[in-house]
């Protein structure tokens, strides 16, 4: 429990610090910022910090930490049935985009409404699974 928290709070730190370094907590200005060059090549270490901790916080490969236990009994698959068993997967699967979503607009720029928002964005979701 307390590495999953630990992982929250270097979330909370980089952000942070790009907040202070575009001065506004708006996510259109982190677009607006990142029209010249995006804060991915300005910030890489930090970029690898937040992928990190994004990992850690959706489970994934190395991180998952949740269903080590339960790895000899196939986990959640013999706990829930049929209801549960999507929604828990749907959830999952939701935060990796929402996670995906934000390194996108912090760390690759762009306006929301063109398209190739959505290929960055299919692109690191790829990457988180």
């Amino acid at each position: 429990m307390a590495q999953t928290i630990s992982y929250e709070v270097s979330l909370a730190l980089v952000l942070l610090s790009f907040i202070f370094l575009v001065g506004d907590f708006n996510l259109n200005s982190f677009s607006l910022y990142q029209s010249k060059v995006w804060f991915l090549w300005l910030t890489f270490p930090l970029s690898l910090i937040w992928l990190a901790s994004c990992l850690a916080e959706t489970n994934r490969t190395p991180f998952d930490f949740s269903e080590g236990e339960s790895e000899l009994v196939s986990g959640f698959n013999t706990e829930y049935r049929r209801g549960g068993f999507a929604l828990i997967f749907i959830a999952e699967y939701a935060r990796i985009i929402f996670m995906s979503m934000l390194f996108r607009l912090i760390f690759l720029g762009g306006m929301v409404c063109r398209m190739l928002f959505y290929f960055k964005l299919v692109f690191i979701s790829f990457v988180f699974i």
